[in-house]
C-alpha cells in the first residue's frame, strides 16, 4: 500500500499525513473529504468503504489498516 499516507495528503490539501495523525484533527477533514477518501480507497485499492466505516476510525494508521484488513494483506 505504497503512497497511502500521501494520497491522504493529497486529498485534505496538506503537506504530509503521518501514521500517528488523528484525521478529526485536521481541519479539512469533512465530509467531502471522507467521500474522496472512500473513492481513492476503492479506485486504488479495490476495497469498498462507506461513511459509517470510518467513523470509529481515529487515525491515519487505522485507516489503513482498515484498508489492508479489507484486502485481505
Amino acid at each position: 500500500m505504497d503512497g497511502f499516507y500521501e494520497k491522504i495528503a493529497e486529498i485534505l490539501e496538506v503537506d504530509a499525513v503521518n501514521a500517528s495523525d488523528v484525521l478529526t484533527d485536521f481541519p479539512e477533514w469533512d465530509s467531502l473529504s471522507v467521500l474522496s477518501a472512500i473513492a481513492m480507497i476503492s479506485s486504488d485499492y479495490g476495497v469498498n468503504l462507506t461513511a459509517a466505516d470510518l467513523r470509529g476510525i481515529a487515525t491515519a494508521q487505522a485507516l489503513r489498516d482498515l484498508v489492508a484488513g479489507r484486502r485481505g494483506k
